[in-house]
């Protein structure tokens, strides 16, 4: 899909902006990833939230069903 030369020049002009540039920075810094604590992955905490968000979506589990291809490439 081409952009019409009026969304191209908007582009333009926001790439050009500096308030963007540092809202984007401000966004940025205060990015939180609430799965690490101390620079280590928090398997427990992941776990919790997959278990407590599935339980929110009413997911039902499927049964597991091994794979029977034999010849499997990447």
């Amino acid at each position: 899909m081409k952009l019409s030369k009026t969304a191209q020049e908007e582009i333009r002009s926001l790439a050009r902006s500096e308030g963007l540039k540092h809202d984007l920075a401000a966004v940025a810094a205060s990015r939180h990833n609430p799965f690490i604590k101390d620079g280590v992955v928090d398997v427990d905490a992941y776990i919790a939230f997959v278990t407590a968000f599935n339980e929110f979506i009413n997911h039902e589990p499927k049964p597991f069903a091994r794979m029977i291809d034999k010849d499997m490439r990447l």
